[in-house]
């Protein structure tokens, strides 16, 4: 009974052997290949940085200095917030202090930014150009959330086409009529063009107080990538 069971055993482990071999086997008539589209589209969304900072000895009065201004800033914005169009938010609220050369505190330095942001470039700069207790820090262009998945769901169908087209073209030329989808991945990106918008910011609040920011967006490319392999048939 005992060699019996040994050999059952031995058997059962050659046949679940031979099984995981013609599982784990690479499947036959295999190809890799991928396809791109690429979409070039107007930036429609503008995010503004307005910043300020104080240098004091004392670090409440160095706050107290922050909090005023940005309060001030934030009154000014809110008057002309319009949802999607122009929003407010605060970003970065720092306070840290200022060492000398003997690597004691001798002061406090403090920075506050603004963010102003949305599609209406014009109330954007607009608003900008009023602030009295804040001044420019950056601009950034690129496209809204609804823009972006709106492209990319167009370039993907294009990619998408595209990997099909190429899949049908090599299964032709090896002689198949017919090919199979094995693995496939999906990828998005897109690129920013054109630096002047920066560039003009910066320069503008120095050129007339309370005069709107020129601004002038580019162009935002979309990219989607489709790779995987396909079994010719």
């Amino acid at each position: 009974m005992k060699i019996l069971a040994v050999f059952f055993s031995c058997a059962v482990l050659a046949s679940n052997l031979q099984a995981q071999a013609l599982v784990q086997a690479p499947p036959e008539n295999q190809v890799q290949l991928s396809a791109n589209a690429t979409a070039e589209v107007p930036q429609d969304w503008l995010t503004m940085t307005l910043t300020t900072s104080r240098d004091g000895l004392d670090a409440a009065i160095v706050q107290s200095q922050l909090k005023q201004a940005l309060n001030a800033a934030l009154v000014q914005a809110r008057g002309a917030a319009k949802p999607g169009q122009l929003e407010v938010r605060t970003g970065n609220f720092q306070l840290y202090p200022r060492h000398g050369r003997d690597g004691q505190i001798n002061g406090w330095q403090g920075r506050v930014e603004l963010v102003l942001e949305g599609r209406d470039f014009v109330s954007i700069g607009a608003a900008a150009g009023r602030m009295q207790t804040l001044t420019m820090g950056g601009v950034q262009f690129g496209l809204s959330l609804e823009e972006r998945a709106k492209v990319e769901s167009e370039v993907q169908a294009q990619a998408i086409a595209g990997f099909k087209a190429k899949a049908a073209d090599i299964a032709r030329g090896f002689g198949f009529t017919t090919y199979v989808l094995r693995e496939v991945a999906v990828n998005a990106n897109d690129q920013v063009f054109s630096p002047r918008p920066r560039m003009l910011a910066m320069e503008a609040k120095s050129a007339v107080a309370d005069a709107p920011v020129p601004l002038e967006a580019g162009k935002a490319s979309v990219t989607v990538s489709v790779s995987g392999s396909v079994q010719l048939k």
